[in-house]
C-alpha cells in the first residue's frame, strides 16, 4: 500500500507521538509498503526510506518552544501527486485540519488518531471556557474519518462521550531492546545525582509544561535528604521549573535521546509521573521496560498500565500531600526492588510490532471503502 501520514509533529521533535510513528513507519517499510509523511518543515526530509514533505512552520503565541505548520492548501497537491491508498491524520488540529479536509474531499480512505488531551490542558492556561468549542472542533474533524484511534480505554470512553464515532484503542508498545535494566551507567547516575549517587534518584522524563504538574516533586526533596531528582526534557515551562527547584538537589539535562535516554532510565531508582492529563504516557512503558517502579497520579490511562503496589504506586491527586507521602514509601528499598522487578517483567515482551501490525490491519480494512471524489 501507499500510506500517507499527516502529522502535527515529527522529526527532529521527540515525544510519544513521534516515537510511535517512527516504530510504525519502520514496520510498514519492512512489510513492503510505501510511506510518505507530511509534517511541519523542521529540516528533516527523510526517515529510513520514507520521504518527508515539509510545510512552512512557525511558532504560535501560546507555545513558543515548538514550531507548528498552519493549515495549507499544498496538502491537496501533495496528496494528489502521491495518490495514497490510505491517509492517516495524526492528532488533527492545525496542519491536520487540512489533512482531514483534503483527504475527505478527494475521497481517500482516512484514519485519524487522538493523542493529546487538549481540552484538559486548557485548565492550566486559564482557557477552560473554550472546552466546549475545542470538543466541537475535534468532533467535526474526527467524524470525517472512517476510523478513529486513541491510546487507552479511558480516552475512548471520553471521546465517545463527546460524540466522536468509530473509536478503537491503539495498543501500546515500547522498544524493549533499547529500554532495559542492563543499560545502567555509573557516569549517567553521577550526572543525574550531581555526584550524590548513594541517594535515591527520582526521574522525570517528558515535556516541561505547566499541565505536567512537575512542581509538586519539590515537596519530596524538602521532606527527605535521601532523594535527589533528575529532570530530562525541555519545553515552555523549563525556566519556571529551574527557578522553582533552585536550592534543591535537582539536575536538568535537557533533551536526551537513544542510548543516553535509556541510560538515564536504567540508572535511576524511581520514575515520578505527576501528570493527570495524559492519554497514555509512553514514558511509563519506557520506565517499566528499564526496570523502574513508578509513582503516578491515579487516573484512567495510568490505571490501565500501573497496578498499585505491584509495579508501582498510585496517589490520589485530589488529596493534599498524598504525592509526597507516596514517594516517601520508596525509602523502603525492599519495596522498591519488588516493584521494579514486577515492572520490568510485565512489559519485557511488549515491543512495537504488535501495535504497528494492528494499525496496518486497520489501513487494509478501510483501503477500499471509498471511490475518489472529483474536486
Amino acid at each position: 500500500m501507499k500510506i500517507a501520514i499527516i502529522t502535527e509533529t515529527f522529526l527532529p521533535s521527540t515525544d510519544g507521538v513521534v516515537t510511535r510513528l517512527k516504530a510504525c513507519i519502520r514496520y510498514f517499510l519492512r512489510e513492503g509498503h510505501d510511506v510518505r509523511v507530511i509534517a511541519p518543515d523542521l529540516g528533516v526530509y527523510e526517515f529510513e526510506g520514507a520521504k518527508i514533505d515539509g510545510l512552512p512552520a512557525t511558532t504560535l503565541p501560546f507555545y513558543r518552544s515548538k514550531k507548528f505548520a498552519l493549515p495549507n492548501r499544498n496538502v491537496k497537491d501533495l496528496l494528489l501527486n502521491y495518490n495514497p491508498d490510505v491517509v492517516h491524520v495524526v492528532n488533527p488540529a492545525i496542519l491536520g485540519a487540512s489533512g482531514v479536509y483534503y483527504a475527505d474531499k478527494l475521497g481517500y480512505p482516512m484514519i485519524a488518531s487522538y493523542h493529546t488531551n487538549v481540552a484538559k490542558y486548557l485548565d492550566y492556561y486559564k482557557l477552560s471556557p473554550f472546552k466546549g468549542l475545542i470538543w466541537w472542533y475535534f468532533r467535526k474533524l474526527h467524524n470525517k474519518a472512517e476510523l478513529n484511534l486513541c491510546t487507552s480505554n479511558t480516552v475512548k470512553g471520553e471521546l465517545e462521550q463527546h460524540g466522536i464515532e468509530r473509536v478503537h484503542v491503539w495498543k501500546r508498545g515500547v522498544d524493549t531492546e533499547l529500554f532495559h535494566p542492563n543499560k545502567y551507567d555509573r557516569e549517567m547516575r553521577d550526572r543525574l545525582t550531581n555526584n550524590q549517587s548513594d541517594k535515591r534518584l527520582l526521574l522525570y522524563v517528558g515535556r516541561l509544561a505547566a499541565e505536567k504538574e512537575i512542581e509538586k516533586i519539590r515537596s519530596v526533596l524538602e521532606r527527605s535528604d535521601d532523594f535527589v531528582l533528575g529532570i530530562v526534557g525541555d519545553g515552555p515551562h523549563r525556566k519556571t521549573l529551574e527557578n522553582h527547584f533552585k536550592g534543591t538537589n535537582t539536575v536538568f539535562t535537557g533533551l536526551l535521546h537513544g542510548e543516553e535516554l535509556a541510560a538515564a532510565f536504567a540508572s535511576s531508582d524511581v520514575f515520578v509521573f505527576p501528570s493527570t492529563t495524559e492519554t497514555l504516557g509512553l514514558v511509563i512503558s519506557e520506565a517499566m521496560a528499564s526496570g523502574l517502579p513508578l509513582v503516578a497520579a491515579e487516573s484512567g490511562p495510568t490505571c490501565e498500565q500501573i497496578r498499585d503496589n505491584h509495579n508501582g504506586l498510585l496517589y490520589d491527586s485530589t488529596k493534599a500531600g498524598d504525592f509526597t507521602e507516596t514517594v516517601l514509601k520508596f525509602e523502603d528499598e525492599t519495596l522498591r526492588k519488588r516493584l521494579a522487578k514486577a515492572a520490568h517483567e510485565e512489559i519485557a515482551d511488549l515491543g512495537w510490532d504488535s501495535q504497528s501490525g494492528q494499525v496496518l490491519s486497520y489501513y487494509k480494512e478501510i483501503a477500499n471503502t471509498q471511490k475518489k471524489k472529483v474536486m
